[in-house]
């Protein structure tokens, strides 16, 4: 499992240092926000529980990127942690193996998870031929990671993680896995599951969504998944997920369960500060998805491929609890993927921080803001040239609505503009300009660099 990226993200202490804080802001719509007290984080942090995936015969590995991640869980096999961490408790990407280099991930459960909703509910016994998972085994595969250390010594297998075959076009095959699964890569190999090893060639990575898409030689694979829609799952039915627990030693285990749940929301923390960057939509199962399973295939009664397996909850207070990331959300950006290297988002062009981070006298005499504003974003720095730029928007305006929606934080600013916007809408930014409440017209373009810089 593997890496994600470490970036400052510096809290206003005063107006000296909130100037400071703000050119430290992540650039360009990716900045984390503080807005838990110290006090809460270090509860949170009490209820992670960091789980080893692999004790390194060799040089100790440093922790891995992808929070949910954590060191190795079993003595003996190449795996250092990348993983997502529930901020309830303890999560692990489901990689066998990670990169040295991972960044952790944290991820929380968020309140809505715990109302309680009326849901479809199955009560059948669905059963899948031997033949049908035969096939859809056939379509799993292990992806390497190989990371070469420095120029005067040999490449190290990083990580091991799994993928799927889910299309044969024009003599290539087109294999889907986890982002944190080919994170820091500086070469890939798949091994079908006949055991035959072939090159892969990354196409496109995305941290947000954690997907990646590789492409290999096709003339010796035959059969490719056959991809079903989780919009139709019902709690209650049959799962099943296929992968490699542990790395190759176990290649192809298949573990059955239900889906336990649909439109579970977890936060991401990218950058590993302890605060969510992003919330991702997964769907819960309880069929066993052990390091390794990264990337491989959930499928449904039917052999359809319903999820890209992604993480789980790893607490000794906690059983079957495991995420995958709904089929019907990662096939655009598996499309993406394919065509461009990389997803588009719309981009607005600054760098904030949340209001509510910032001290109550810099409110009242830097920003002169009213006791009545509480909820906003703080500009940091305008992007020169950029959509904010033509807008008029400048360092220290308070935005606090766009077309009507309030802004908190700069995770409710992305979620907004990613779910609910595309490049070239228009939208309107209602922002506080020492004290007096204004409104701007912005047209978003594409964004031009990655998330977390």
């Amino acid at each position: 499992m593997t890496n994600y990226e470490d970036q400052n993200n510096k809290e206003v202490t005063e107006e000296s240092n909130l100037q400071e804080s703000q050119n430290n802001a992540h650039e360009a719509d990716n900045i984390e926000t503080h807005e838990e007290s110290v006090n809460e984080q270090e509860e949170i942090k009490n209820q992670m529980q960091p789980i080893s995936s692999h004790q390194n015969q060799a040089a100790q590995k440093p922790q891995s990127k992808f929070a949910l991640f954590l060191s190795s869980l079993f003595g003996g096999i190449t795996v250092a942690v990348i993983g997502f961490i529930l901020l309830l408790s303890g999560v692990i990407p489901a990689n066998a193996d990670e990169t040295p280099n991972s960044t952790e991930n944290n991820i929380a459960s968020t309140e809505e998870n715990t109302e309680n909703t009326a849901i479809p509910i199955s009560t059948s016994d669905d059963a899948i031929s031997s033949n049908t998972l035969s096939n859809v085994s056939d379509t799993v595969v292990g992806v390497t990671n190989i990371q070469a250390t420095d120029l005067w010594s040999q490449s190290d297998q990083a990580g091991t993680g799994s993928g799927v075959i889910y299309k044969k076009e024009d003599g290539k095959a087109y294999i889907v896995t986890n982002h944190h699964v080919v994170e820091g890569a500086s070469e890939l190999e798949i091994i079908l599951s006949n055991g035959d090893t072939l090159n892969a060639e990354l196409l496109g990575s995305d941290e947000l969504t954690d997907l990646a898409v590789l492409t290999v030689d096709g003339s010796t694979i035959d059969t490719v998944a056959t991809l079903g829609s989780s919009s139709d799952l019902i709690v209650g039915e049959t799962a099943m997920a296929i992968g490699n627990p542990l790395g190759t030693k176990f290649a192809g285990s298949v573990t059955k369960g239900i889906i336990s749940g649909l439109e579970r929301a977890v936060e991401v923390d990218l950058n590993s500060d302890g605060q969510p960057d992003w919330t991702t939509e997964v769907i819960q199962t309880d069929a066993a998805i052990n390091p390794g399973n990264s990337g491989g295939a959930l499928i449904d009664s039917n052999g359809q491929l319903i999820g890209i397996n992604s993480m789980k909850i790893a607490s000794a207070q906690v059983e079957g609890i495991g995420f995958a990331i709904p089929i019907d959300e990662a096939k655009p950006v598996m499309e993406q993927l394919e065509t461009n290297g990389r997803v588009s988002r719309p981009f607005v062009g600054i760098s904030a921080i949340a209001l509510s981070t910032v001290p109550d006298r810099h409110i009242e005499q830097t920003l002169k803001l009213e006791d009545g504003v509480s909820d906003g974003v703080v500009i940091a720095e305008v992007q020169p040239g950029s959509a904010a730029d033509q807008a008029g928007l400048q360092r220290y305006d308070v935005i606090t609505e766009i077309n009507g929606t309030t802004i908190p934080s700069m995770m409710a600013l992305k979620e907004y503009l990613y779910t609910e916007t595309e490049i070239g809408d228009q939208i309107n930014i209602t922002y506080y300009r020492e004290g007096v409440q204004q409104e701007t017209l912005l047209t978003l373009t594409a964004q031009q660099q990655d998330l977390t810089r």
